[in-house]
């Protein structure tokens, strides 16, 4: 029996009815991430890392395994994979695309944008944001990790595991946004018996210090006009399982046995000094989540009833079978007998199937249909109550018939929910994609393909998530220029927002004005350009 003494209120509470998830952060015996097994996973860690395997098995139809034999015959039949896919596809919307602020009117930003958005289809960003952002929906946080590349000349992303992902947060950090001085990246590979290999424990280390031991030393990097006494070090290192000490910390492990990685150029990754001051590393949570470092899965509040409509997908399908199948009872009817035995052999319903009966004889049957239609409309009373809870209205989950909606502006208000849902997510994700493009374009300037100097703001802009009416839209941004109450350029943003296919707004915008230069133009009675000299025209406008 759990007491208030087992009571833990944090991100993953919403899994403390499940005895495994209990067994597996407390270090005893699962097979679970967080058994003890690992001595080196700080104690800290192991909640989160037990909740993440959780939701996976939800994600992958197999929640049922962690109920041990209970679970043997348990139906799932992707209801949270589906919850997933679907807030994912609202979070990020019909299109994804880099803005650089400024860019309408500044050259720089503008040459900027261009650089991020060549950058973002050559390291296929929109596709690795698939991926990761799946990741934070489901499991809560999701981890990108960028790195300098001298053989491509361009900065390198990959997407990490958010159960690789151990920050060591600063004392008494009470703030979600506080920045990590150090962060590992740490992993088992398990033996393998056919090559004999050892386990091992792998540990990516990402740590800012000082230039020199003193303090003393300066670098003048080139995003900023001011000296700074601080650079990554970036360490690479392996152990043997059997080395690793069960009593150790992942931040304090011995150096003694391990094995130090080297580079593609053949430098030892032991304090290889990185020259950014700061960490190459984007933690994303899911969630605005308070205090928390960590986001909340976007599924651990429907866990509970993703139970019960398991178990009851079950049920129904076991009423069926009887439905389907009746169960026969039979009195004064001549069975066929075994003739060695002397005893009933069993009898299976076949169609065209004649049973004499005797004058006595009877034939019952147990009708289950109405509880089988009880079953169903239990069902979908659940899924109904799954749909409040993880806010994804009965027309997203396919559960809905649009066309029984009594009206659109009925349709509208049960995305109300939605609506807030995805704007909360997307304002916990506002400070983390600036802070990766910042990135990006800082590892350019090192690399020597930016000029120094201060770099302008880069976002990614996420398209509409809701159904849109463009005719509307359309007409309310030119009433509005018309007016010269909305500028061009915030008309332009406004309708890919709304969805329009408008690649780049800076030059959307100067074609506008082209256009309407050389209208004003013929207008005057001035030869105007043909129609072939108009993109001509819009690109001098940009430029």
């Amino acid at each position: 029996m759990l007491g208030l003494r087992d009571l833990v209120i944090d991100s993953w509470g919403a899994l403390s009815y499940k005895p495994v998830f209990h067994r597996a952060a407390e270090g005893r015996g699962t097979r679970l991430p967080g058994n003890g097994g690992a001595g080196w996973l700080p104690t800290e860690d192991r909640r989160r890392l037990a909740a993440y395997t959780l939701l996976a098995a939800y994600d992958t139809n197999q929640a049922a395994v962690l109920l041990g034999q209970d679970g043997e015959d348990r139906r799932e039949y992707g209801d949270a994979s589906l919850i997933v896919d679907q807030t994912l596809a609202h979070l990020l919307g019909e299109s994804q695309s880099v803005i650089v602020l400024g860019a309408e009117e500044d050259l720089a930003a503008r040459e900027a944008e261009a650089l991020l958005r060549d950058w973002a289809e050559t390291e296929h960003l929109w596709m690795r944001m698939q991926h990761a952002e799946r990741t934070a929906v489901l499991l809560g946080d999701t981890v990108y990790l960028l790195a300098w590349s001298r053989t491509k000349g361009r900065p390198v992303l990959k997407t990490i595991d958010p159960g690789f992902y151990f920050p060591v947060l600063p004392d008494g950090a009470l703030d979600a946004d506080d920045y990590p001085l150090r962060v590992h990246l740490a992993w088992e590979t398990p033996p393998d018996p056919m090559t004999g290999s050892k386990g091992t424990l792998r540990r990516v280390t990402y740590e800012l210090g000082a230039i020199n031991d003193d303090g003393t030393a300066t670098r003048l990097y080139p995003w900023s006009h001011r000296p700074s006494g601080v650079t990554c070090y970036l360490t690479d290192v392996e152990w043997d399982l059997d080395q690793v000490s069960r009593a150790g910390d992942l931040d304090a492990l011995s150096l003694e046995r391990a094995r130090f990685r080297t580079n593609a150029d053949g430098e030892v990754l032991n304090r290889l000094d990185l020259h950014v001051d700061f960490l190459p590393i984007v933690h994303v949570p899911n969630s605005i989540n308070g205090a928390e470092h960590y986001g909340q899965s976007s599924l651990l509040s429907g866990t509970q009833l993703l139970d019960d409509l398991a178990a009851a997908d079950t049920d129904s399908q076991r009423a069926s079978a009887t439905t389907g199948s009746p169960i026969i009872g039979l009195s004064g009817a001549r069975l066929p007998v075994d003739r060695k035995t002397g005893q009933p052999l069993p009898v299976q319903v076949e169609p065209g199937m004649v049973w004499p009966l005797g004058d006595s004889g009877q034939l019952s049957t147990v009708d289950t249909s109405a509880q089988l239609a009880e079953l169903r409309s239990y069902v979908e009373a659940l899924r109904d109550r799954l749909s409040v809870v993880t806010r994804l209205p009965g027309s997203v989950l396919g559960t809905t018939d649009p066309a029984q909606v009594p009206s659109g502006y009925a349709l509208q208000l049960s995305f109300g929910p939605l609506d807030a849902m995805i704007r909360s997510m997307r304002l916990a994700r506002a400070a983390k994609y600036p802070l990766l493009l910042k990135m990006v374009l800082r590892l350019y300037q090192l690399g020597g393909v930016v000029p120094a100097g201060e770099n302008p703001r880069a976002e990614v802009a996420f398209g509409a998530y809701l159904p849109t009416d463009l005719y509307a839209a359309l007409e309310l941004v030119a009433r509005g220029v018309q007016a010269k109450v909305l500028s061009l350029e915030t008309g332009v943003r406004l309708l890919i927002d709304a969805g329009f296919p408008i690649e780049d707004a800076a030059l959307e915008v100067a074609r506008i004005q082209a256009r309407t230069y050389t209208e004003t133009q013929t207008a005057v009675g001035t030869p105007s350009q043909d129609e072939d000299d108009e993109d001509e025209a819009a690109d001098d406008a940009a430029a």
